[in-house]
């Protein structure tokens, strides 16, 4: 029987915790509530593979996202080598001098730390784990444990609260204050920060330009963040926007009234009623 929740009431830290602690293999599906999903694979409670919408592990752009190659070198691999594994194509890459088998080895697990590192953002999300389904065949797989990756993600979550006090409404628009090319061209951005200027629109929220993207909660919190700190961008409420809803609306997660130890307990079933079904698969 496989393994299903909500985000709402089991964690991404706890099923982490949990399938580290069964040394469980298989896949963790996960599907947000604005319908972006995640695949996450596990071999023996380690993490050897993750994909989540368009960043779904191939080797050739893996490589290009962390400045192994060019982006017109993986495009060009990508449409002369479809046909062939990323075991094929990086034994190649090697053979040729393009990278190492330590410049594949990091960049994978960069890319998995990357996607499971926003896992911890997603609040709210359908999950269900399948013993059965193992990465697509010819993807390279690197172990990689989980450990480190739940206290990174942790220190995140510490992180993101903080920012959520800063920024608590994600439904807010952006605006330029005057001219923006005036303060722009003093200023030295990341291309990521590059990326959410360029959607500084008043139909535009933080929420759609994360979206657009492919920013966690925490990535646009901490760009815009800063855009505001240095005076290049400002809140404004959505062109067209109903006031009340934008006014009601929050990232926080909203519990129902309950008092704190009625609220542990609950939790505590939970938490003891997956640790047995994760165990029995």
């Amino acid at each position: 029987m496989a393994l299903k929740g909500n985000l709402r009431d089991f964690s991404t830290t706890q099923l982490l915790n949990l399938i580290n602690l069964a040394k469980k293999s298989g896949t963790l599906f996960i599907e947000a509530s604005d319908n972006m999903k995640a695949n996450v694979s596990f071999k023996g409670g380690k993490l050897i593979y993750a994909s989540m919408g368009g960043q779904d592990g191939n080797l050739a752009l893996v490589l290009a996202q962390f400045g192994k190659l060019t982006q017109e070198q993986a495009k060009l691999i990508a449409e002369r080598a479809k046909d062939a594994s990323d075991k094929q194509i990086g034994l190649e890459l090697i053979n040729r001098g393009y990278v190492t088998q330590a410049d594949i080895v990091q960049s994978i697990k960069s890319h998995l730390h990357n996607i499971v590192l926003k896992l911890f953002g997603w609040e709210d999300g359908a999950f269900h784990f399948d013993a059965d389904t193992m990465p697509p065949p010819g993807r390279i797989t690197v172990p990689v444990e989980l450990e480190n990756l739940i206290m990174q993600g942790s220190r995140r979550l510490k992180e993101l609260d903080r920012l959520e006090e800063e920024l608590p409404n994600l439904d807010m628009a952006l605006k330029f204050p005057g001219q923006p090319s005036a303060k722009l061209g003093k200023v030295n951005l990341s291309v990521e920060e590059w990326k959410v200027i360029s959607f500084v629109k008043p139909e535009n929220t933080m929420r759609m330009i994360a979206k657009a993207h492919n920013l966690s909660d925490l990535e646009i919190r901490k760009i815009v963040y800063s855009l505001l700190q240095a005076g290049l961008v400002e809140l404004t409420r959505p062109a067209g926007a109903d006031a009340a809803r934008v006014a009601a609306s929050s990232t926080r997660r909203v519990r129902q009234a309950q008092s704190p130890l009625q609220a542990t307990d609950a939790k505590a079933k939970v938490v003891n009623k997956l640790i047995e079904r994760i165990r029995a698969l």
